[in-house]
């Protein structure tokens, strides 16, 4: 059977404020990122977001971004690799204790925003956040962006001793050179949920995306990304995921995927 993994964005809610619509979305996938309080996130969110996961059985992984709380995370900034890797291994720490506490196994490791996309292709920042993985625990799987950065990855995960998942976004649009379209630009985001699914199917099956010129890229990908911050972030998590399930494909957590 074929199968494949649906994370999100979770725990981005800070203090009194609310951002995101995590009890709705998590009855649809099988990994959450969780925020660990650099780009959004507090201890007491973390706390409710892990034992969120744990209640409805969806595995848990670090959401590190920059210290970047005013920008969301989604600013570039100028730090050298020590610094990511400190940055990495602080926020990979700091949410393995509430996974601790709540008796899980932290299951992945994902970048968030800027953090991410700045290391796409930069050997530098993307050694930098597999060594910090590594540090705290080798078990850990690293997720990445896939496409054309995929061999450079895979180098560095095997120089590290990591596993290493690859991703892909249903409801994003993608340039030709296999990045994700800057948010800046409009049609970034896919709004429609049956094209979320439709793109998503596409994926699953195929290992294929076709970019915003009509260009058609082949790609690893091990699991699926859904933005819970979308207004209809709900409803394109129900329909990517039933749309995935009519067609016989199981949505099964990373740490089954590769074992």
């Amino acid at each position: 059977m074929k199968r494949i993994d649906i994370n999100c964005d979770m725990g981005e809610s800070f203090g009194a404020y609310t951002l995101g619509m995590d009890v709705k979305v998590i009855k649809h996938i099988s990994s959450a990122n969780i925020a660990c309080g650099y780009h959004a996130g507090d201890p007491q969110v973390m706390d409710k977001t892990v034992k969120l996961a744990k209640e409805h059985g969806v595995a848990v992984g670090a959401h590190p971004g920059y210290p970047d709380l005013v920008g969301f995370g989604r600013r570039n900034m100028d730090c050298t690799p020590d610094e990511i890797r400190d940055f990495v291994i602080y926020q990979i720490s700091a949410l393995n204790g509430f996974c601790r506490l709540h008796g899980i196994k932290m299951q992945h490791v994902k970048p968030h925003g800027s953090l991410y996309n700045m290391s796409v292709g930069n050997e530098a920042q993307s050694r930098a956040i597999a060594e910090a993985i590594a540090a705290v625990d080798p078990s850990l799987i690293w997720v990445a962006l896939g496409g054309a950065q995929t061999p450079m990855v895979k180098k560095i995960a095997a120089e590290t001793k990591i596993r290493v998942a690859f991703e892909a976004f249903p409801d994003r649009t993608y340039d030709p050179d296999g990045k994700l379209t800057s948010r800046k630009r409009p049609g970034a985001v896919i709004e429609d949920p049956e094209k979320s699914a439709e793109q998503a199917l596409r994926m699953a099956i195929d290992g294929e995306i076709i970019a915003v010129d009509g260009s058609r890229l082949k790609m690893e990908i091990h699991t699926l990304c859904l933005h819970g911050d979308n207004p209809a972030a709900v409803e394109h998590a129900r329909t990517i995921r039933r749309a995935l399930e009519a067609e016989g494909i199981a949505i099964t957590p990373l740490a089954v995927l590769l074992p």
